[in-house]
């Protein structure tokens, strides 16, 4: 398959779990993952982050978290936290690398976190996909640039969720940002004001506006939230 609608392709769904999740795989070097869903990497500690680690809820891993490590990473999924089992083969006298699976509750998303506790104290990254839309009837009311490179969406309902996002088309925002991660940002903030913020789907296309480009690349454009009426006003005044 080479593309995609997003009606027939919707892992945001928990209802309908992981049916229509595509994977990339390379069986001579025992490597899965996701052909389109981008990968996202969370390790800045933010309130945005904060929220949505709060939702997340413990399961047992699945084949999709395997996904998220190396292949002789996989048993230690199932290694307790050192917290719950001093003699876990993740501890390290008082110290911990272990590794903990989650579920998003909201979108059926599957979660891996890096557990390290060393002499600093505990430092966790997590490790999720990105959807390829929200749900079908979520709205976008605003768009977040948060710091570590991570873009969130917040719906009309209140819902936080990561920014819909291809595995090709990777974001970016700020003057640091290239000019494809910026251009394909912008070009799906183009699409929300356009469908006021009804068309959440990553499209993977490239911006019409140079305009748009050079916001998205400014210093207004991270950290920042966006209500998707701002969007609309910055379109018009381009």
């Amino acid at each position: 398959m080479t593309g995609f609608a997003p009606p027939e392709l919707n892992l945001t769904d928990p209802g309908r779990g992981y049916l229509h999740f595509v994977l990339y795989t390379e069986p001579r070097i025992s490597a899965a993952g996701a052909a389109w869903n981008a990968t996202v990497t969370i390790e800045a500690s933010t309130p945005y982050v904060h929220e949505w680690v709060e939702r997340l809820q413990r399961c047992q891993p699945s084949a999709l978290h395997t996904t998220f490590v190396d292949s002789q990473e996989i048993p230690k999924l199932h290694h307790p936290c050192v917290d719950e089992d001093t003699a876990s083969p993740a501890a390290q006298g008082e110290r911990c690398y272990c590794l903990r699976t989650w579920t998003d509750p909201e979108y059926g998303l599957p979660v891996v976190g890096r557990h390290h506790r060393g002499i600093g104290g505990d430092r966790w990254t997590y490790l999720t996909y990105a959807p390829l839309a929200l749900r079908p009837d979520d709205v976008v009311a605003s768009v977040i640039t948060d710091r570590g490179d991570l873009f969130w969406a917040r719906t009309t309902t209140g819902v936080l969720s990561v920014l819909p996002m291809l595995e090709a088309h990777a974001y970016g925002a700020g003057p640091t940002a290239g000019t494809g991660g910026a251009g394909a940002f912008a070009a799906y903030l183009q699409q929300l004001a356009q469908s006021q913020g009804r068309d959440t789907a990553a499209h993977g296309r490239d911006t019409e506006s140079r305009a748009l480009l050079n916001w998205a690349r400014s210093t207004n454009a991270s950290p920042k939230k966006l209500h998707v009426a701002e969007l609309a006003t910055l379109l018009s005044d381009l």
